[in-house]
């Protein structure tokens, strides 16, 4: 597993570092290549792009990310957890183990078997389609603010996300609701709006949500 907090203050070698280990999973030291350890995964954070100090990520990175989550600031109760812990120079969390590798490739195995219907396969389909073609899903008013739709990358990753929120939730097969629920986070950093959609105050969590409510579940 990679963590790498404020990704994007990291340089472009840095960067380029990273990409080579989301999409070969394997690390270049010199002439030397290294194979990555299963199972392996990158997660990130991401400070505002408008700080100084930070570097725009590449979009063909960004695509390799599963998911982009936007998180808000704490509740009030978690803020004061935070604070006590923090100002208490003498706290030390503890790690304990969770999952095996075992478990993992397990719990991989089981949501790999849960099944999604050809009507639902076709629904992500026309999701990542919306956002490429608007105007045929009429969003005539949103077509103008976008500048590139998701990429392939959206429709797996929305197929494999919707198959995990069934799997935790106790099901052996996707529901629409599955796949809605991980729309916005699987989608939002594939979507490229223009100038525009910055000056009407457009993001692209308004364009999903008008696709949401325009694409229909064919039969």
């Amino acid at each position: 597993m990679i963590l790498a907090d404020e990704v994007n203050r990291s340089p472009a070698k840095v960067q380029s570092a990273l990409l080579e280990s989301m999409q070969e999973k394997q690390v270049t030291i010199g002439e030397e290549t290294y194979s990555l350890d299963r199972p392996f995964l990158v997660m990130a954070t991401q400070n505002p792009v408008d700080q100084e100090g930070t570097y725009p990520l590449p979009e063909a990175q960004v695509d390799r990310f599963m998911m982009k989550v936007h998180v808000k600031y704490p509740s009030k109760e978690e803020e004061l957890e935070v604070m006590r812990r923090m100002s208490n120079m003498s706290f030390k969390p503890e790690l304990k183990t969770i999952l095996s590798k075992k478990d993992i490739f397990a719990i991989q195995e089981e949501i790999n078997a849960v099944s999604l219907s050809v009507s639902l396969e076709k629904y992500i389909v026309e999701l990542v389609l919306a956002t490429r073609d608007p105007q045929t899903y009429q969003l005539d008013d949103m077509a103008h603010y976008i500048q590139f739709g998701a990429s392939p990358r959206a429709s797996i990753n929305l197929n494999l996300a919707a198959k995990a929120v069934a799997f935790f939730d106790q099901r052996d097969f996707v529901l629409p609701e599955d796949i809605k629920e991980v729309a916005d986070d699987v989608m939002n950093h594939r979507i490229l709006l223009n100038y525009e959609a910055e000056a009407d105050g457009i993001t692209t969590h308004d364009i999903i949500k008008n696709i949401l409510s325009k694409v229909q579940i064919s039969k």
